[in-house]
Formats: structure tokens, C-alpha cells, sequence
């Protein structure tokens, strides 16, 4: 009997990053609350190390973009994520700051959405190569659907030079 993924019929984008703790064993727990909690990742990329960005004096970040299928709702999704960045030792104290988990949701399907808390695609997707470096290896043909061009445009035409490397594997 074919598995009923009719359900799961929403593909939702996140960003993971953090830079205090063991982050790799924080993303691969993160992981697994993630397709516990909301759906199965499909695709996800290789994990990258990249300067801060908007506060430098702090440590680098290790950053990695997952595609997961979920049947929640983009509201739902975000309240998920906060409880799951909550639960692995999130502290909200500083904008841009260092921290153990954060994750953001990049994109739902191609819904355009601005709510008192959530805005879709997030709105500094195009301004962060942490971003799209990592998002170009699973996804370089995505649309964004406010810009209508592929990630690879918003790569190139990008104006952040901080440096985005592949992380050494342990």
C-alpha cells in the first residue's frame, strides 16, 4: 500500500544557526524535534560555517537550510519553532547576538504572508549569504515569490561578502 503523504502537502524552508555550545549536536537535535514536531525533512543541506553577521564581536556560526513536508500552518510552524529553540536553551537578549538555536522560517510554498509576527519569505533572505549559500545547494531553482527570481539570482546580485565555507566535518 502506497504511504499517504497527501497530508504533507505544504513545503516549508528553515534556517538553523547557533554559535554557544556543541551547535552541531544542537542542529542534529534540532533536526530531530523538527520532523517530529512538523513534518519530514526532504532535503538539507551540508552544514557552514560563517562570520557573524550584524554584531561581529562573537563567535562564528555554523548554519544549515533543511526543506521539510509539513500539514501545519505557518503560524503553527512558528509557535513549534519557538518552543523547540526554547526547549534547546534559546535566551532572546541580544538582536544579532550569539546563541545556542535559531531558526527561522525562510519560505512556505510561495505564500507572500505579513502578520504581527511572522513575515514570509523572511524579508532579509536576499541580504545574507549565510543564507543563500547553503540554500542554493538544495534548492538554487526555488522562486522567491516577492522578487520572482531563483536563489541563485539572489545569490549573485547579493551584496554581503562575508565568507560562507562548508564546515569541516568532525
Amino acid at each position: 500500500m502506497a504511504k499517504d503523504t497527501s497530508s504533507r502537502s505544504h513545503r516549508l524552508i528553515l534556517s538553523l544557526g547557533g554559535n554557544l555550545g556543541d551547535v552541531r549536536m544542537t542542529l542534529a537535535t534540532c533536526r530531530t524535534l523538527l520532523a517530529e514536531q512538523i513534518g519530514p525533512i526532504d532535503l538539507a543541506s551540508r552544514i557552514y560555517q560563517s562570520e557573524p553577521w550584524g554584531v561581529a564581536d562573537q563567535p562564528d556560526y555554523l548554519n544549515q537550510i533543511l526543506l521539510l513536508l509539513t500539514d501545519k500552518s505557518p503560524s503553527e510552524v512558528l509557535q513549534t519553532t519557538r518552543e523547540i529553540e526554547n526547549q534547546l536553551g534559546r535566551q532572546r537578549k541580544v538582536r544579532w547576538g550569539p546563541r545556542v538555536i535559531d531558526i527561522d522560517l525562510l519560505f512556505y510554498d510561495d505564500l507572500e504572508l505579513e502578520t504581527e509576527d511572522l513575515v514570509l519569505p523572511h524579508p532579509r533572505i536576499h541580504e545574507r549569504n549565510f543564507i543563500l549559500v547553503p540554500l542554493m545547494e538544495i534548492a538554487p531553482d526555488w522562486i522567491h515569490p516577492g522578487f520572482q527570481v531563483s536563489i541563485e539570482e539572489l545569490y549573485i546580485r547579493c551584496q554581503d561578502f562575508n565568507d560562507v565555507m562548508v564546515a569541516e566535518e568532525e
